[in-house]
């Protein structure tokens, strides 16, 4: 699969701070202001994905100090005074997208006046294209949602049990929980991993590999969709999605009960 070598790919070469914009207020600031515009689903996870790989390239060129607390303001300050280069995002995640809604410059400027902003459309111009010369221009990348529609098209040419139609819509339900939730699913998958509650530093910058890898989140994501939809068809479906990707069916399970296990919201097995 061609998304499988570029997850490798991206996977080989993580920034450090990888993952730290992808705070809950930021996410959800996303994907509110996706479905107030009619964006399509993809849009909003490309506009998190922009805007994390934004940031991370300025805090790269501006060699700020790479500390989890200063990563913390930076995640603050784009909630309060960065707001523009996140409708920004957003307006490129808009115009990324197959049947897509074009956010406009008036629509964009709109919003920001609701907000109490008085930015111009030339500010809002040169903002967008801020970010594109900060990602040189490189913003068409798969988001996770690529990774799930394209193993359910796999799954179903496979002849997997579980029909793509009504199982699309539960796998994109789930993928906002998990953007929405991100550090405890991810918290609750080391835990398991590791076998300890507490654990090392270095074990947890060894994690952020895990965390970033977009196949297995999409691997997850189908097979606890399908443990939702149809639990008696779980194990195949595991064992196509092993087939398919290598992932093992350990893996998949134990990220499939990080998930359950936060939409339950309790800690029992």
């Amino acid at each position: 699969l061609h998304l499988a070598a570029e997850n490798e790919q991206r996977l080989s070469e993580l920034p450090e701070l990888c993952g730290r914009c992808k705070e809950p207020r930021i996410v959800e600031f996303i994907f509110l202001l996706s479905e107030k515009w009619h964006l399509d689903q993809s849009a909003r996870y490309q506009a998190v994905e922009l805007l994390e790989r934004f940031l991370l390239k300025q805090v790269e060129q501006q060699r700020e100090p790479c500390q989890g607390s200063s990563w913390s303001c930076v995640g603050e300050q784009t909630v309060s005074t960065s707001v523009l280069r996140l409708v920004s995002c957003v307006q490129l995640a808009s115009k990324l997208s197959l049947h897509y809604s074009r956010v406009t410059s008036d629509t964009a400027l709109k919003f920001l006046q609701s907000l109490k902003y008085s930015y111009t459309k030339q500010e809002l111009l040169e903002s967008e294209l801020a970010v594109l010369n900060t990602l040189h221009f490189h913003i068409n990348l798969p988001t996770p949602l690529a990774y799930v529609e394209l193993l359910l098209e796999v799954l179903g040419h496979n002849g997997c049990p579980i029909p793509a139609k009504p199982l699309h819509p539960v796998c994109v339900q789930l993928l906002d929980f998990c953007y929405l939730t991100r550090e405890t699913i991810y918290d609750t998958l080391l835990r398991i991993a590791i076998e300890n509650s507490t654990p090392s530093e270095l074990q947890v910058t060894k994690f952020l590999r895990v965390k970033e890898d977009f196949m297995l989140l999409a691997v997850g994501i189908i097979s606890t969709g399908v443990f939702i939809l149809s639990p008696g068809h779980w194990e195949q479906v595991v064992e196509h999605l092993n087939c398919i990707t290598g992932i093992t069916p350990q893996s998949i399970l134990e990220f499939s009960y990080a998930v359950l296990t936060g939409v339950v919201g309790s800690t029992t097995p």
